[in-house]
């Protein structure tokens, strides 16, 4: 019988329970750029990405098409756009706002507010 390689990652718990990268690892999430930040208004819950993209469903739930625009009836997915994405809403059922860099928006189940925090020289 083989023993798998396991690779140890180091980990310190701060004050509040958290676990908290140590070295290298906490150096790459540093550099990560984050150009969107997502707030739920329930809890306040924050999640932030580099990209988004808005998609809608077909009718065995599946994912049909991409945007790049918010609309009623589409969810927002925030990068990495693969199995571990940062974050999905459910689908928009209302716009209550909406402007250069910022749309407040209801959800299924939610009430969201999604602002870009990046370089504001990108273009519209």
């Amino acid at each position: 019988m083989s023993k798998l390689n396991q690779v140890k990652i180091p980990v310190t718990i701060d004050e509040n329970g958290d676990m908290k990268l140590q070295g290298w690892q906490e150096e790459i999430l540093n550099r990560m750029e984050y150009n969107w930040k997502l707030v739920r208004e329930q809890d306040g819950l924050t999640k932030q990405s580099e990209k988004i993209m808005w998609i809608d469903f077909n009718e065995q739930g599946r994912g049909k098409s991409k945007y790049e625009e918010p609309a009623i009836g589409r969810s927002l997915i925030m990068s990495p756009f693969n199995d571990f994405f940062t974050w999905q809403t459910t689908t928009i059922t209302e716009i209550v706002e909406q402007r250069d860099n910022y749309i407040k928006f209801k959800t299924q189940n939610s009430n969201y507010e999604l602002f870009y925090i990046g370089d504001n020289s990108r273009e519209q």
